[in-house]
């Protein structure tokens, strides 16, 4: 296998081609329809299936089918949303697991709000293509789980043990902890309130927008060192959620100075540690952050952060590799793995980046994967 080396080509045309052709054909979605968490290049197999990566994958086939026309991808969507809503989904217990196995035990079994959040978004834009009900019921039970289980009065608890749903232990990492990403994943009560009808889902998500808003800035540079990198990837959620609310004032200078951080931080930490997804996540939001009229693009560094992106794509060997994007790079070796969140979002960035390079108009911000 090979990889594309820094300057890259972000206008290939065969980019979009080669990373449908590799979530179609990798094995990376298996045959249950749930999708691996990523796949190991050094020991050729697939991590266990995490429920939040068949969400994006969901959303990044229908993105994808959207400009390709490729019906593959809609009915592999399919195949991985009915996993979600027959297989995966815990009607007793009204609950999303964290990842899920036939038969194998799993080392933490527990729900994300986080992974919640991209789940019920993935079927709902599903729900909008098809018109399959189940997809619409289990994303408002999901949603449902996200508001009762999860909120509390201080903030939103990041894991839940099942089947207690009590609180896991909240430790150093990001991910275990509350923050301003998980805003995120609040945008499904954004999209239940237009599915349903129901205008109360919009209080939920504007308490937790405003508890963001006054959290985000110390987000970033909150662990030392490298882990600067993976924090920003997480900023970048908080980032992406902004961009639902950018005619409010304060959200947009927070949008604003969030790009200019997050572009600073990538600049000094990517020559020690670089994640393929964060260039493209701050390039998704660059992009939409200039749709909407509240951010002139700098179009040399929205070039520079396509080119970094576009680095990252798999080319050669094997269909488990071909087309993917590598996890990113320590010290300018890559991560033994491919990984199915640095693909669904460099792809994405990448047809972004081609709509603008084309004078297209962008497609709405609500189509984030």
């Amino acid at each position: 296998m090979t990889r594309s080396e820094t300057p890259a080509n972000p206008l290939a045309p065969a980019i979009l081609e080669q990373g449908a052709k590799w979530l179609l054909h990798s094995g990376i979605q298996e045959p249950s329809g749930g999708v691996a968490r990523y796949h190991f290049t050094d020991r050729h197999q697939n991590a266990r299936i995490s429920t939040e990566i068949t969400g994006y994958f969901i959303s990044s086939t229908l993105d994808l089918h959207s400009r390709l026309g490729d019906p593959r991808l809609l009915d592999a969507a399919c195949r991985a949303a009915r996993f979600l809503a027959d297989s995966a989904w815990d009607a007793d217990l009204a609950a999303m697991p964290f990842e899920w196995s036939a038969g194998e035990p799993l080392p933490e079994h527990a729900s994300y709000f986080f992974d919640n959040g991209i789940i019920v978004r993935a079927l709902l834009r599903l729900w909008r293509t098809t018109g399959e009900t189940s997809f619409l019921i289990c994303a408002t039970a999901c949603g449902d789980s996200m508001l009762h289980d999860f909120v509390n009065p201080a903030d939103i608890h990041p894991i839940l043990g099942l089947p207690s749903k009590q609180p896991a232990p909240r430790e150093d990492r990001w991910s275990r902890q509350p923050g301003c990403y998980q805003l995120k994943s609040a945008l499904a009560w954004h999209g239940l309130a237009d599915a349903t009808g129901d205008s109360s889902w919009l209080a939920h998500f504007d308490a937790a927008l405003q508890r963001a808003i006054s959290t985000h800035a110390a987000f970033p540079e909150a662990e030392p060192g490298p882990r600067v990198m993976d924090r920003l990837h997480a900023y970048c959620y908080f980032l992406e959620a902004c961009l639902s609310r950018t005619a409010d004032p304060a959200v947009a200078a927070a949008l604003c100075d969030g790009i200019a951080r997050a572009a600073s931080l990538l600049r000094r930490v990517r020559p020690e540690f670089e994640r393929a997804d964060v260039p493209a996540q701050i390039l998704r939001v660059r992009l939409w952050a200039d749709a909407a009229g509240i951010l002139a693009l700098d179009e040399s560094a929205a070039a520079e952060e396509a080119s970094w992106a576009a680095s990252h794509q798999m080319s050669g060997g094997a269909a488990n590799i071909d087309g993917g994007f590598c996890f990113g790079r320590r010290s300018g070796s890559p991560a033994p793995f491919v990984n199915p969140v640095s693909t669904v979002f460099c792809l994405q960035a990448l047809a972004l980046w081609r709509d603008h390079i084309a004078g297209r108009a962008l497609p709405s911000w609500h189509t984030l994967v």
